[in-house]
């Protein structure tokens, strides 16, 4: 893989980390019933960051959980005969709940919908709503982010690479030729 292009440096994420938790208090007109769940891996972290984006502003905590997605992939059986299995973490009870899903980079919406299946397994939310660091394109499915830190049109060629503090040791967005 050859580097193309550096999208987003730590100050970039950060800006649009606070941009996305202003929009989501906005649209929802306050962070009442609100769960962040982060689709991990690095959704979850990113979902804990807006969460304190929103403490900040608003003065109140709000419940932040994760979901794991292995099992709910429609492409399982291609991936491995023994998938590593995550747990699915949501303290908060969601039924009634606005649950907004969280997730690094959108692509074909697969893992969205993926996550979607996971978050009803454990009940019924109001509503659910998607926050996304970067949205790339070529969706396969008919989903939308609500929120997005940066829309990057790519070609099916090029892998968007995710990097975050937490897991990585660095933060950063990054596009690379395959």
């Amino acid at each position: 893989m050859k580097l193309k292009a550096l999208l987003m440096d730590e100050k970039a994420i950060n800006r649009s980390l606070v941009r996305i938790s202003h929009e989501i208090i906005e649209k929802n007109k306050g962070v009442e019933d609100i769960i962040l769940v982060g689709i991990k891996r690095r959704g979850y972290p990113l979902a804990q960051r807006i969460a304190n984006q929103i403490e900040k502003i608003e003065g109140i905590k709000i419940p932040v959980g994760s979901v794991d997605i292995t099992l709910y992939r429609d492409d399982l059986s291609n991936i491995s005969e023994m998938p590593n299995i995550n747990s699915t973490d949501i303290e908060t009870p969601i039924k009634g709940k606005k649950v907004i899903l969280v997730d690094d980079v959108l692509f074909t919406g697969r893992t969205v919908r993926a996550a979607i299946d996971a978050v009803i397994d454990t009940g019924r939310p109001s509503g659910i709503q998607l926050a996304v660091l970067v949205d790339r394109g070529h969706k396969e499915l008919p989903i939308r982010a609500d929120f997005v830190g940066k829309n990057v049109p790519t070609s099916r060629d090029e892998i968007v690479k995710v990097q975050i503090l937490e897991i990585d040791e660095e933060d950063s967005v990054k596009i690379y030729e395959n």
